[in-house]
Formats: C-alpha cells, structure tokens, sequence
C-alpha cells in the first residue's frame, strides 16, 4: 500500500534551449483539476504553447497569464514558462472568466466575477488579471462587495515587461482555458475546510522626502500634490531617470496613506504605469483617493530581501505555522528591475521560511492583490511587495 497525499503538485518549465523540464513532481493517481501557467508575452501570443500545455493536461483547467518574469522553484527568468499543475484530493474548484473592456468598469467586472461563484463552502479566490486596462483598486471593491467577508483573496496583475526590454507597457495576455488574451479577468474559487490558505504581502522600501497632500486626482489619475503638478515633482526627483519615464518610475513608487469608507486607515503602495505630459498627471493601477497623502520611496536592497522573507512569515502565520504544500510568488516588477542579479535572493528568502518541501511558482506582476494583515480577509491593492499565497491540505 502507498501513502495517498492530500495535495499533489507537479513543476514544469519551458525555456528556449531545452524545451519542457520537470523540476518537481508527485505521482497523480487523477488529473490534475487546476494548472497555472506564468509565462513571457511574446510566447503566449503563440497558440502553440496553449496546445502543448493542454495536451499535457487534458483534463485540467489551464488559467495562463502573462508576466515581467518567471519564478519557478529557485529560478527567476525572462523568456519562458513556469507552469504548476495542482491536484486537490479534499477541495473543489471553480474557475471564472471575465472581458474588461475599459479600466472605468474594474468595480462592475468584480462584481461580476463575485456573482458567477458559488458561495457555499467558498474558503479563498484567487485573481489573475489585466495588467494595464484596469483600476485594480476598483477590481477588487467589487469583488469584495460581492463575497462574504470570510472569504480571503490574493492575486495580481499581467505584465508584459522584462529587465531585457523596458518599452513595453502596451499588452497583457490572460487566458482560462484557451490562447491567453488582452483584456480579461480570471478569478479561481477554493472550496472546502480542508483547503488551508496563507497569505502575507511586504514592501520593504524606505520613505524619503516630506508626505505630501493629494490635492487633485479622479480614480486611479493624479493630477497634483500639494497643488503643485505631480509630473513636475517626479521629473526633479528622478533627475536624469526622467527620460527613461515611464519605466524608470517603477524605481520611485509612492507609499499612500488614506481612510476608507468603514472610517480605517488604509497604509499601501502605489506605482504608475502612464505619463501624461500635456495634463502633468500620471496614471497609476490602483486607486489614488483625493485628500490622501502620499509619500515618495526608494529602494533599499537589504530591506527587500527582508520584506520577501517577513512575507513568507506572515503567510506561514495565517496558515497556522504548519507547512506549505505550494507557494505562489507574486512580486512587483519595480523589485526586480532593483534587484536585478540578486532576484534570486528573495525567492531563497521565502524558501528559507516556508521550507524546501513547498513547491514554488509564481511571477513578477505590475500589482498585487493580498489582506494587508494574516488575520484578515478582506484584501487591497498593492505595488512593490513581495506577496505570497501558501496552500495546503489536510
């Protein structure tokens, strides 16, 4: 007789000079119900790539995205595919689709998303979403406004950059069950007690300059702080990185601070992706509310690998410090264009904390999706963290 594991989990990854490689894997005695697959743009756009996966997996549903970089196991890279087939032997599934065809619909496509689960048993979602034609921030009120507030959710955004071409920002690919595409919204249902879910989500960048008032904005658009110009103030700070903007503004996020509508200060970090020169505004992905306050940061090397492993703590404290079967690694594109050779090192952190037993998969994402706290549920928007979601079953 064999021992029957709860959860089983196999490893995958494609590059160019090897094809597909096994990096770790368990027996299935069943297919595999959910693979997740991170990979670069430029393959994605290639139906080839869904037709090898799916006839790997024939059984399985197949959620892609496209991504700024690859994390599989120990190993960050650009230009390939990190792919993770999970089998759940206690927990159902449910995976759901939706078009976002305009950034000002992000609250009505999470709702959306929110309506097609099913609620009963539901334990945790996990989102997958357009990196660029969306207000995450009002993606995830909506889906919030539609769950229980027992259930947990943590995700992030598409990329389409690398370290390798900073001029992208033009297109993410996400795909649920088919050739990824621009413009969706991929949500993923857990269900069942024996599903356990951690999550922990840690900047680690330093604050400098004064904290400045958000003087005009609309949604997820600034316009100025401190009635001054917001593009006039980034331009003096970045110095000569202002030409390269707006990939060089990844390297100076900004920490937001604001009271949300239940009357609770919100503390989280924001980055934009769009500059317009005629307005002076620039665009962000989630959103910067009007009479908040927002206070410029900059990287500390040592502080990011520290926030990538107190994450992996917090992730391991909310799944009761037993543990992790799989690791799914979200982290900011603007960590990994400062990191750059040493990456790899705050995926080592994580490993360090969860364990060598965790399979690990993940990517590096223009946003993050997580609670801001292990002990809550209700989750909220970020940039520059390194966000981690640990699952085991029991």
């Amino acid at each position: 007789m064999y021992q029957i594991l709860p959860m089983l989990i196999e490893v995958k990854k494609w590059n160019p000079e090897k094809g597909w490689v096994t990096k770790k894997t368990q027996n299935f005695y069943n297919p595999p119900q959910l693979v997740l697959v991170f990979g670069a743009k430029k393959l994605f756009e290639e139906v080839k790539y869904f037709n090898e996966i799916k006839s790997m997996y024939q059984q399985s549903h197949i959620v892609m995205c496209s991504v700024a970089g690859e994390i599989s196991e120990l190993e960050v890279s650009d230009g390939t595919i990190s792919l993770a087939a999970i089998y759940f032997e206690k927990t159902d599934i449910q995976c759901v689709e939706e078009d976002i065809l305009d950034a000002s619909h992000s609250h009505e496509v999470g709702k959306k998303l929110a309506d097609s689960l099913k609620k009963e048993d539901l334990v945790h979602v996990m989102v997958f979403s357009e990196g660029m034609n969306i207000n995450a921030s009002g993606l995830i009120f909506g889906l919030t406004e539609g769950l229980p507030n027992t259930v947990s959710v943590t995700g992030g955004l598409a990329g389409d950059i690398s370290t390798r071409d900073m001029t992208n920002f033009k297109e993410t690919l996400v795909g649920l069950d088919k050739q990824p595409e621009s413009k969706k919204v991929i949500a993923i249902g857990f269900y069942g007690n024996n599903l356990k879910v951690g999550y922990g989500s840690i900047g680690g960048w330093d604050t400098f300059g004064p904290e400045r008032l958000i003087t005009k904005s609309n949604g997820n658009v600034v316009y100025e702080l401190d009635n001054k110009p917001v593009l006039d103030l980034y331009k003096e700070y970045l110095g000569e990185k202002a030409k390269e903007l707006p990939g060089s503004g990844l390297l100076f996020p900004m920490k937001v601070r604001f009271t949300s509508s239940e009357n609770k200060e919100i503390t989280v970090v924001r980055t934009f992706f769009s500059v317009n020169e005629e307005e002076k505004s620039l665009t962000f992905v989630g959103e910067m509310p009007q009479n908040g306050f927002a206070t410029l940061m900059r990287a500390n090397f040592e502080h990011l690998i520290d926030g990538a492993a107190e994450a992996a703590s917090q992730s391991i404290e909310s799944i009761q410090g037993n543990s992790a079967q799989l690791a799914i690694l979200i982290s900011c594109i603007g960590r990994k264009l400062v990191l750059k050779e040493r990456t790899e090192e705050e995926v080592e952190a994580v490993q360090s904390v969860i364990g060598k037993q965790a399979a690990i998969i993940g990517f590096y994402s223009y946003g993050e999706i997580c609670p801001i706290m292990p002990t809550e549920k209700q989750c909220q928007f970020h940039n520059q963290t390194m966000t981690i979601t640990t699952l085991r079953e029991e």
